[in-house]
């Protein structure tokens, strides 16, 4: 598939990749999980334990040893892990799909080979392989959301759309992470660094509230804010996430990844170059 096959000034131009190969996408995504646990002994089965064993940790530490509490209202010495863990799977899955971005091309050299293989699809195969370990560890935390807060608060439901609104900044990550270490191979080490640092500097280890009011409005140029808070709300709390939060995230994400896809497709002539 050549640059041409799209129209890069048309902006859902980066969501026609997905829905013209929709069918390859979900192969290779489901390759991807797959491959990931093969040869190991519990298999698929392991994609469900992590979660669950991390989950515990959390809750282990920051409940039993050090005794956080999230807010001053909060009484369950449990809910701290809980709530840590539904902002932490944001992150994961961001960190999953940026760290993989960097390598994506090198490791596919085959197919930058093969003029007619539509390389934009591995961005969505990544975030198809991405969103599958994040609904795992997300169905782990409902599961256990009856023992530590009581209930499954119904809000859940919105858990799509916070997702959804976060995928075109993920994707536009992928594009542009991947074009960029076909040519910068220390970028891989770089990401890794700024992932954490964007997790810290994230209400995703403590509550907003904790920053003072006149500095907490810095919280919001870090793309993880509005998507950890709205996961936690939804997931957590039982409150509707800030849908004017969101959609003003959406439409930035959107023009972000209309971006990205537009330098990945100028810049793919030059991969068969560099591999």
């Amino acid at each position: 598939m050549t640059t041409s096959a799209y129209r890069l000034t048309d902006p859902i131009s980066p969501y026609l990749a997905l829905t013209r190969h929709f069918a390859l996408v979900v192969q290779m995504a489901r390759r991807d999980v797959a491959g990931r646990y093969r040869g190991s002994f519990a298999g698929l089965a392991w994609s469900f334990l992590n979660p669950l064993l991390v989950l515990v940790v959390y809750t282990f530490v920051f409940g039993v040893i050090f005794k956080s509490r999230w807010n001053a209202q909060t009484t369950n010495p449990f809910q701290y892990a809980v709530v840590l863990f539904a902002g932490l799977n944001i992150n994961t899955f961001f960190s999953e799909c940026a760290n993989r971005a960097t390598t994506l091309v090198i490791e596919n050299t085959n197919f930058v080979k093969r003029v007619v293989f539509p390389l934009e699809t591995l961005t969505w195969s990544t975030l198809g392989s991405g969103l599958f370990h994040l609904c795992v560890s997300t169905l782990v935390l409902l599961a256990i959301s009856p023992w530590v807060m009581g209930h499954i608060p119904w809000t859940v439901v919105f858990f799509p759309v916070v997702v959804a609104c976060f995928l075109p900044f993920v994707a536009g990550s992928v594009w542009l992470l991947a074009s960029l270490g076909v040519y910068l191979r220390d970028l891989k080490q770089a990401v890794g660094i700024v992932s954490m640092a964007l997790m810290f500097l994230a209400p995703i280890l403590y509550p907003a509230t904790l920053i003072p009011d006149r500095w907490r409005f810095a919280l919001y140029f870090n793309p993880l804010t509005v998507i950890a808070e709205a996961s936690q709300d939804v997931l957590v709390w039982g409150r509707l996430p800030r849908f004017d939060h969101l959609a003003a995230y959406a439409v930035i994400a959107s023009l972000f990844a209309w971006f990205a896809f537009a330098w990945f497709e100028r810049t793919r002539k030059g991969f068969a170059d560099v591999v």
